[in-house]
């Protein structure tokens, strides 16, 4: 089973629960301030109380892993699961997010988990091991993955950073959507992987783009609101996007090359325009500091777009 199919599956999981009512994405408003330990966090399965400020931390999330770097407080992380490969510092493990166990993360003695996916029992061992850890599901909107950077701070003992970071996002993410005010509203098909899949409007990515303005090809592909929709190529083919967004370049040597060289796509305008957008897959698929990167590309694609349509 790949990687990509189980992370949708726990989008599509997160996405469901919030649709019920079940659970609510984590956001500023559900972020316990505090100044001092012990500290209690708002997550969407319960509370969780730190008791001091935490030294050895494990994070589960690629996302959580880069995030904490970036808010100071590496030092205290520990071990990383085997896709936090960014930033270098970060130090990796064999450790899997979507199979590992209480008992394998108790070898590392940690006082803090950072995670996003639960296999199974995961929260309920660590409960039980008396280890705390803050559940943090893939976020819905950017107010969500600012929200979660904040929380992060407060778990941490590093809200100062976090603080500063959110203000420096947004204060970054304003001028990226000013610089694209008043463009046409191109629409654009955003590959996940060689199968197709996509993202809608109400995905993470979907809400970023659709800020910029950016109309998305795959909404009406997905009439049961997954999020994550396989498209075909005869469909891309007839929508004829103005932008191709492709965040499989690393794990599946995508480009625009590639692209041509698949039947019928030589013939799409993205393609003959040169309006097919390289992203790196780690930034593309995740949620914190580097989303402004992600909105960063996109709006110049916007703009190159707007430069040379005719």
């Amino acid at each position: 089973m790949s990687r990509l199919f189980l992370l949708l599956a726990a989008l599509a999981v997160f996405a469901a629960a919030c649709s019920s009512g079940d659970v609510a994405p984590p956001s500023t408003s559900t972020v316990a301030e505090a100044a001092a330990f012990p500290v209690t966090i708002t997550t969407p399965t319960g509370d969780v109380t730190i008791q001091e400020k935490p030294q050895r931390i494990v994070s589960l999330s690629s996302t959580a892993t880069e995030s904490l770097f970036a808010i100071s407080a590496g030092g205290q992380v520990v071990a990383v699961d085997d896709t936090s490969n960014y930033p270098e510092a970060a130090p990796i493990t064999d450790l899997n997010g979507f199979t590992v166990t209480a008992e394998s993360l108790a070898t590392y003695d940690p006082d803090l988990v950072i995670y996003f996916f639960d296999p199974g029992d995961l929260a309920a061992g660590l409960e039980t091991l008396g280890i705390p850890a803050v559940y943090q599901p893939a976020a819905v909107d950017l107010n969500d993955a600012l929200g979660q950077i904040e929380q992060l701070g407060i778990a941490t003992g590093n809200i100062d950073a976090a603080t500063t970071l959110v203000a420096g996002m947004q204060e970054d993410i304003a001028d990226i959507e000013a610089s694209v005010t008043g463009s046409s509203g191109a629409n654009y098909y955003y590959e996940l992987g060689e199968e197709l899949y996509s993202v809608t409007s109400s995905t993470f990515v979907g809400h970023l783009f659709g800020e910029l303005g950016l109309m998305n090809i795959a909404d009406p592909a997905d009439p049961d609101g997954f999020g994550y929709p396989q498209l075909s190529s005869e469909f891309i083919i007839d929508v004829d996007p103005d932008l191709v967004f492709l965040a499989d370049t690393k794990c599946c040597a995508q480009n625009a090359e590639t692209l041509a060289a698949r039947p019928g796509w030589d013939q799409l305008s993205a393609l003959q325009n040169g309006a097919v957008v390289e992203l790196d897959d780690d930034v593309a698929s995740r949620w914190g500091p580097r989303v402004v990167d992600l909105l960063a590309a996109a709006a110049e694609a916007i703009l190159t777009f707007e430069l040379t349509s005719p």
